[in-house]
């Protein structure tokens, strides 16, 4: 029996120095073969970060390809995008026609393709958990799951959009219940994950999406009235001084915009994180997400710093921070009986995520 009591469950041991020779030979090799190598380049990579983290006692491992992200992607590029270019091509034929029912047809025609890539993001995003769980062991022990995904698509679909239909403001139980949804579809060995987490506490930040617009309304309104009352009107401003003052103006609302969203953003998924995380069990293990908001703010404010000064080769160490990141606020309490943790039985897929590389969902 492993019991996690005062040593926390995960521990991250790596350091970017250790992975820099790893992170510039992806670089260099990714550019001297046309991108080709990424696949190999991101195997490296997961290798070397699942070989670094170690769970309650012994340290995880990556057993995934290059050869079947390639492929994955290959047979999505082949067996699928290629039909869609062909469907989006017959949808511009059919709007120049220039008559009602060839706008009408290609209007259809655009609606169901939009529909269909949308259930296809969905299926990509349950695939892509499915592989990796699949390709990451511990014990000599995998995860995985039976279900193909097409199920959560067709669920990503109409709960995401019933979630924007409400002007919004169900978009937070769309995201909490598609995270149940596709946890509980997984397992690792013989336990199934279990996933019962709720959107109660993510709304009122969510709301603060909708407050944000008002507030900056409200307070460029109060701006223009306190000009107003100190007699500044573009018939008493000096000639230079109005424009200045209304680009000077817009700038600093522009900017004011971007960095209360984006902290809101940060909020707001910050508590999603800990709380979809929060109500996960494995068999009699329980899980935690200990980052907040000002936690993500620093690992945002960090890869900006990096990106920035380094002209855009660092971000060849965002993958790094990001994994390093959440291993390190990552809690696990419970016990786990090794004895009954036997392999799991469901089928592994051969093929890498590569219809969630197509859509370009994410890098990592």
């Amino acid at each position: 029996m492993k019991d996690q009591g005062e040593r926390g469950a995960f521990e991250f041991y790596g350091s970017w120095r250790e992975y820099a020779p790893i992170a510039f030979s992806n670089l260099l090799l990714t550019i001297v073969t046309l991108g080709i190598y990424t696949f190999w380049g991101r195997t490296r990579t997961r290798r070397y970060l699942w070989s670094q983290t170690r769970f309650i006692d012994d340290r995880l491992e990556w057993t995934g390809t290059g050869r079947e992200l390639m492929l994955g992607y290959v047979v999505v590029m082949l067996l699928l995008f290629v039909p869609v270019a062909g469907l989006n091509l017959l949808v511009g034929t059919l709007a120049m026609q220039g008559t009602s029912s060839g706008a009408a047809a290609a209007g259809l025609l655009f609606l169901l393709l939009y529909l269909f890539l949308f259930v296809l993001g969905g299926v990509a995003i349950f695939r892509a958990l499915r592989y990796r769980l699949s390709r990451t062991y511990w014990h000599g022990i995998r995860g995985g799951s039976d279900d193909q995904g097409f199920r959560y698509g067709l669920s990503y679909l109409w709960r995401m959009m019933l979630g924007s239909a409400a002007f919004g403001l169900m978009v937070p139980w769309a995201l909490v219940n598609l995270w149940n949804q596709r946890w509980n579809a997984m397992s690792f060995g013989p336990y199934p994950f279990r996933s019962r987490a709720s959107s109660d506490g993510l709304m009122r930040r969510y709301l603060l999406f909708y407050l944000l617009p008002v507030a900056l309304v409200i307070g460029g309104v109060v701006v223009v009235v306190i000009s107003l009352a100190f007699g500044v009107t573009p018939q008493t401003a000096p000639g230079p001084v109005m424009p200045l003052f209304l680009v000077g103006g817009f700038l600093l609302f522009y900017v004011l915009f971007l960095v209360l969203f984006g902290l809101i953003s940060l909020s707001f998924y910050a508590a999603y994180f800990r709380q979809g995380i929060g109500a996960m069990t494995l068999g009699q293990l329980e899980f935690e997400f200990t980052a907040r908001t000002g936690d993500w703010v620093k690992l945002m404010l960090g890869t900006i710093a990096l990106v920035v000064g380094t002209l855009g080769i660092g971000s060849i160490f965002i993958g790094y921070r990001n994994w390093a990141f959440f291993v390190r606020h990552l809690r696990a309490y419970g016990t786990l009986e090794l004895d009954q943790f036997t392999q799991s039985t469901t089928r592994a897929p051969g093929q890498g995520e590569g219809l969630f590389d197509g859509l370009d969902m994410g890098a990592f």
